[in-house]
C-alpha cells in the first residue's frame, strides 16, 4: 500500500497571524485616538485614512481624495455656503453708493437699510422737471449704470413716487396721487425697455403726500419729501403687493 503524500505545509500562513496583528493594532489605535478630545471630522478623516491605508489606498497625506487637499475643503465647509439676505443687501448698499460717488450724486441720493429692504432714495429735482413726469436725459444714463447692479440679484423692486403736500393742478395732472404714481410707472418703464430689469421684477406705486420725511412747513422739508424711492425688497416679504 502506499503512502499518501502529506502535503506541503503552508509557508504563508504567517500572513493571516500578521495581518489579525496588524488589525487589532489599527483597531486599537483608532479607540485611543477617538478617546481624545477631537474633531469629529477630523476623527472620520483619520478612520477612512487608516482603513484605505490597509486595503491599498492612499491614506493619510496623499494629495488625492482624503489627504492634505481634503483637510483645506474641511476648514471651507465651515463657512457659510449662503449669503444671508442682510448681507446681500449691505453688497448691494455698498456698490451703490460707490456708484453715486462716481457720479457725484451724494448730495442727492441717499440709500439706507430698513426692515423690509435696500432704500435709494432720489431728490426728485434730479429725476424730473418741476411738476413733471418725464425723465430727464441726464438721469436716464445714470439709471441704466444703476441696472447692472439691480441685475446682480433677483430680489422684487418696487419704485415709490413721493410728493410735497403743495397742490397740483395743470394740463397734466389733476393730483399729487397722478403726478407720483406716474413718476413711479415711468421709471420702471425705464429699468425695463432700457436697464434690462425683468418686468415681473417690478412695481410701481404712488403715495402722493401721505408719506412725507420731513416737515411741509418748510422749503427745505418739502424738498426731501418730493422723491423718488427705489426699493429693492427684502426677499422675506414674498409678495411685494402686500407691504406698499
Amino acid at each position: 500500500m502506499k503512502k499518501r503524500k502529506e502535503k506541503p505545509e503552508n509557508s504563508e500562513r504567517w500572513l493571516l497571524t500578521y495581518s489579525d496583528l496588524i488589525t487589532l493594532l489599527m483597531v486599537f489605535f483608532v479607540v485611543l485616538y477617538s478617546a481624545s478630545n477631537i474633531n469629529q471630522k477630523k476623527y472620520e478623516k483619520l478612520a477612512s485614512s487608516m482603513n484605505s491605508a490597509f486595503t491599498g489606498g492612499t491614506g493619510i497625506g496623499d494629495s488625492g481624495e482624503g489627504g492634505a487637499n481634503e483637510g483645506s475643503s474641511d476648514e471651507g465647509e465651515l463657512k457659510p455656503l449662503v449669503q444671508s439676505e442682510e448681507e446681500k443687501l449691505q453688497g448691494i448698499e455698498g456698490q451703490v453708493d460707490e456708484m453715486i460717488k462716481e457720479m457725484g450724486l451724494e448730495g442727492s441720493v441717499s440709500t439706507s437699510i430698513e426692515e423690509r429692504g435696500l432704500v435709494i432714495s432720489f431728490n426728485d429735482s434730479i429725476f424730473f422737471e418741476s411738476a413733471k413726469a418725464e425723465i430727464m436725459e441726464d438721469m436716464k444714463l445714470k439709471l441704466v449704470s444703476l441696472s447692472t447692479v439691480l441685475n446682480k440679484i433677483d430680489n422684487y423692486i418696487r419704485i415709490e413716487g413721493h410728493t410735497d403736500n403743495v397742490p397740483i393742478r395743470n394740463e397734466y395732472f389733476s393730483s399729487n396721487w397722478q403726478l407720483s404714481s406716474t413718476r413711479a410707472s415711468n421709471v420702471v418703464e425705464y429699468l425695463i425697455n432700457n436697464g434690462g430689469i425683468s418686468p415681473d421684477r417690478l412695481s410701481a406705486v404712488g403715495y402722493g403726500e401721505y408719506r412725507p420725511v420731513a416737515d411741509n412747513s418748510t422749503n427745505q422739508g418739502r424738498s426731501k419729501n418730493r422723491r423718488v424711492d427705489i426699493l429693492i425688497l427684502n426677499n422675506k416679504y414674498d409678495n411685494i403687493e402686500n407691504n406698499n
